[in-house]
């Protein structure tokens, strides 16, 4: 497996690549590709834990990249940079696709908590105000499906929990609730929660989710009843407290892949 790193406009953002090469006997010569998105509050970035979920993803077939985006002690306010650097890491995987024997019809980003915030937002805006933002083609922004874990959608729906945290954030909260701005162009959505979440409420994941059935668009939804923030692959490799093992829940791998394939054969 090679790994590659790819410094993306501010030399705090990058994008770390897991590469392998295709099965020689398998009939596939270009893979799939999925950019993990970690969590952190906008504060930090989980590495550790971004590097789990981009091998777990290698581990079933895919080009498995994670992206280390801009923190609130970057921008003040954050606003939507970590969305225009997604976008940055979306273009960087189509224009690469051949030389990283990447399916650009199969790329997939998936969120965690702030991360899911950051995708959420990402699949609201990439064909207006990313495609602007960057001057770049919407073509080479497009995703194919988006999966959200245990996500932030609105800073108005519980997360954060303070005002002076919100302001670090932004001084327009609207832009920043997703389930706000979605519409026609949002990509197929998977998204997975625990109903207890006691640092971003379930009521987050709900929103989104009915934006979407609203608009049309494909989702699917696996509310599960336990489990505390965080939960990664919910399993032992990544459990960060023993309740942070919890079995039941980390089925949503398996439900996440077999969506994907669901959605790509249709």
């Amino acid at each position: 497996m090679q790994v590659i790193q790819q410094k993306l406009a501010d030399p705090n953002v990058q994008l770390v690549g897991l590469l392998r090469d295709p099965d020689a006997n398998a009939h596939l010569t270009q893979l799939p590709a999925i950019i993990i998105v970690p969590g952190g509050s906008y504060t930090h970035i989980p590495t550790q834990q971004a590097e789990s979920l981009a091998l777990a993803f290698a581990g079933h077939g895919f080009q498995a990249f994670y992206l280390d985006y801009s923190f609130v002690s970057d921008h003040q306010p954050l606003e939507l940079n970590p969305v225009w650097e997604l976008g940055l890491a979306v273009q960087l995987l189509h224009q690469h696709a051949a030389d990283w024997q990447i399916d650009p019809d199969q790329i997939t980003a998936a969120g965690f908590s702030v991360g899911g915030h950051i995708v959420a937002l990402y699949n609201d805006y990439w064909h207006d105000q990313v495609a602007t933002h960057l001057n770049a083609d919407p073509a080479d922004l497009k995703l194919a499906n988006v999966i959200l874990g245990y996500p932030v959608i609105s800073p108005l729906l519980g997360f954060p929990k303070d005002d002076a945290t919100l302001a670090q954030w932004t001084t327009e909260p609207q832009t920043m609730a997703a389930e706000q701005h979605v519409n026609a162009h949002n990509r197929p959505t998977f998204i997975w929660v625990t109903a207890d979440d006691p640092i971003v409420p379930s009521q987050n994941a709900l929103a989104y989710a009915t934006a979407l059935a609203t608009a049309k668009i494909p989702y699917e939804l696996h509310v599960f009843q336990h489990g505390p923030h965080g939960l990664a692959l919910a399993n032992a490799q990544t459990a960060w407290k023993p309740d942070a093992n919890q079995p039941h829940a980390a089925h949503w791998l398996t439900l996440a892949l077999e969506c994907l394939h669901n959605w790509h054969q249709a």
